[in-house]
């Protein structure tokens, strides 16, 4: 009779462990000292962890060229930050490959050294911040939650998630949090033209939107700070094309040979951005350089 029972509550033991494996558990704290960037994981399980990005670009301020206006605001905003000064949480719109995400990075890089630190956060993940914020709300280093191209479409739960935190609401962000994130889209909402019908006029002339135009605006008009980048023009591309090709050591004279070049390279993609400047001079001094 004893062994009988003995056997039932290991299996019971044995049930229940299983039970405990798939449900979510509480988010844990990573080693901080493994790296000053992590990237939030939500695993098929449903538990969720934050892991250590092991190489982390090592692009400079300095190394971004022709966007210095927004370099500036996101620069002061970040010291601010750091500096444990009131600042506003950001979000960079515009032109692809501008230097947005890599503008971000580049304040990391300047500011770990006193205690700044980088969470990826996807924006299917977005409905996890509040227990990424508990996560580090005791601690002393500031966080960048980082919401990299960021965009949804009408129904997402991240999108309430994240409007919920930047609302101020009872699950606020920890004064040591602020979001910055990238986007293409300026409301990061997509806009239909039937929802200019929605839009009402009064007898003096005012327009006012409809509350659907309303409910798309109001998510961006919580991030405190707007920075927005915009297509380069041909000198400011081949200006970054000189840039970066200097950095990768190609000499002066290989550099004004390369300008044709880098202008058809651009044409090709149909794109003038930092992204195709950086690439083609990756390309252009893997030719023209000798390995060290």
């Amino acid at each position: 009779m004893n062994e009988k029972f003995e056997k039932l509550i290991n299996r019971a033991e044995q049930l229940l462990q299983r039970i405990e494996s798939i449900l979510p558990q509480p988010l844990s704290a990573p080693d901080w000292n493994a790296s000053i960037a992590y990237r939030y994981r939500k695993r098929s399980s449903g538990h969720g962890s934050l892991e250590p990005v092991r190489h982390v670009g090592a692009i400079a301020l300095a190394d971004l060229q022709e966007i210095d206006g927004q370099k500036e605001k996101i620069q002061r905003n970040t010291l601010q930050f750091v500096e444990g000064k009131p600042a506003n949480n950001v979000l960079l719109t515009g032109a692809r490959g501008t230097g947005k995400s890599s503008l971000i990075k580049a304040c990391l890089n300047a500011y770990a050294a006193r205690g700044l630190r980088l969470i990826e956060v996807d924006k299917a993940d977005l409905v996890d911040l509040p227990d990424i914020i508990d996560v580090v709300a005791a601690r002393p280093e500031k966080f960048m939650i980082f919401c990299d191209d960021l965009s949804f479409e009408d129904g997402e739960p991240g999108y309430k998630a994240l409007k919920s935190i930047l609302d101020g609401s009872v699950s606020a962000a920890s004064p040591n949090v602020l979001i910055y994130a990238t986007s293409n889209r300026r409301h990061l909402l997509p806009e239909y033209m039937k929802e200019n019908l929605t839009y009402t006029h009064t007898e003096d002339g005012e327009v006012h939107p409809g509350e659907v135009v309303e409910e798309k605006i109001s998510l961006s008009e919580r991030f405190g700070l707007w920075v927005s980048f915009y297509p380069f023009s041909q000198d400011e591309y081949l200006a970054i094309v000189a840039q970066w090709l200097r950095s990768f050591g190609v000499t002066d004279e290989a550099i004004a040979a390369a300008r044709q070049l880098s202008l058809v390279w651009a044409l090709e993609r149909g794109s003038r951005s930092g992204r195709v400047a950086y690439q083609f001079a990756r390309d252009y001094a893997g030719q023209h350089t000798t390995a060290a």
